[in-house]
C-alpha cells in the first residue's frame, strides 16, 4: 500500500503526483529500512543472554529484551539530538536492564556492550524486499546510505550482508560531523553526489531523523511504515512495504 499525500494536503510542487519528479539520486537509511536492526539485535542479544547467564536475573529473554529495546530507543533519540555520546549510549542500554532488576554491574554492562558491537554486524537479516529493492534501484540511480550508526559497526553490517557494493557513497554521522535530523548531514551527502535537493529522494523509517531531516534540507522523502500508522505525519510518500517504492521510481 502506498500513500502519496494525506487527505488534507493538495498536490503541489512539494507533493507531486506519482512519477512526476525526475529523481537522480537516492538516499537510504540503513537500520530498520534495509537491515533489520530489531531482529538482528534480538538474535545477538539472545546469544549474549545465554553466555552471561542473565536468565538468573530475568523472568525470560523477552523480559530482558523488552527492557533493553525500550531504553535503546530512548537513547538513540537523545544521541540523534547530540545530547549523549555513543559511548554512553552503548553502556547505558545494557546497564539499564541490569539495574532495573537489582543486578547492576558496570563491568558486565561494559563487557556486554563490547560483545554486542562485535556480534551485531555479523547478523544478516534484512527487511523484507530490501534486496529486491536494491537490485531494482542500483542500475538506475547512484545510491547513498545516510546513517547515524556507529562507523565501526555500519561498514561491517553492509559487508556481512553483501550490500556494500550497491552504494556509491556511505555517509555516517561521525564522518559528516552531523547527526540526522540535522540538515547538514543531508547537505554533506548532496555535496558528495554533486546533487541538488530537488534531484534527491530520501527513504527511511524514522520520522524525525529521516523524514523531518530530509524535508528540512529540501529533499523529498519516502516514509517507510510497515503499519502506516500516524497518518497525520506528512511526508512526500508513505509506504507500507519496500515493494511500494517500485510504484514511485
Amino acid at each position: 500500500m502506498i500513500e502519496k499525500i494525506t487527505k488534507k494536503q493538495e498536490v503541489n510542487d512539494h507533493n507531486p503526483p506519482l512519477g512526476v519528479r525526475g529523481y537522480k539520486h537516492i538516499f537510504i537509511d540503513l537500520d530498520d529500512t534495509l537491515w533489520d536492526f530489531h531482529a538482528n539485535a534480538q538474535a545477538a542479544l539472545e546469544e549474549i543472554y545465554d553466555n552471561h547467564q542473565l536468565y538468573k536475573h530475568f523472568d525470560s529473554f523477552e523480559h530482558y529484551f523488552t527492557m533493553y529495546a525500550k531504553r535503546n530507543l530512548e537513547l538513540w533519540e537523545l544521541y540523534g539530538k547530540g545530547e549523549i555520546t555513543k559511548e554512553f549510549l552503548n553502556f547505558e542500554r545494557f546497564s539499564h536492564p541490569l539495574v532495573q532488576v537489582g543486578a547492576g554491574n558496570v563491568e558486565i554492562a561494559e563487557q556486554i556492550g563490547r560483545e554486542f558491537l562485535e556480534m551485531l554486524p555479523t547478523k544478516t537479516l534484512l527487511i523484507p524486499h530490501a534486496k529486491e529493492l536494491l537490485d531494482y534501484l542500483y542500475p538506475k540511480y547512484p545510491l547513498t546510505i545516510i546513517s547515524n550508526g556507529f562507523i565501526e559497526v555500519q561498514y561491517k553490517k553492509l559487508s556481512s550482508s553483501n550490500l556494500e557494493h550497491y552504494f556509491t557513497h556511505i555517509v555516517l554521522s561521525e564522518g559528516a560531523k552531523a547527526l540526522k535530523p540535522d540538515q547538514r548531514i543531508y547537505e554533506y551527502a548532496m555535496q558528495l553526489n554533486s546533487a541538488t535537493a530537488s534531484e534527491c529522494l530520501m527513504i527511511g523509517d524514522s520520522y524525525e531523523a529521516d523524514i523531518v531531516g530530509a524535508r528540512n534540507a529540501g529533499i523529498d522523502q519516502v516514509f517507510y511504515q510497515p503499519s502506516l500508522t500516524s497518518p497525520e505525519k506528512p511526508a512526500t510518500y508513505r509506504i507500507e512495504t519496500l515493494e511500494d517504492i517500485f510504484k514511485i521510481l
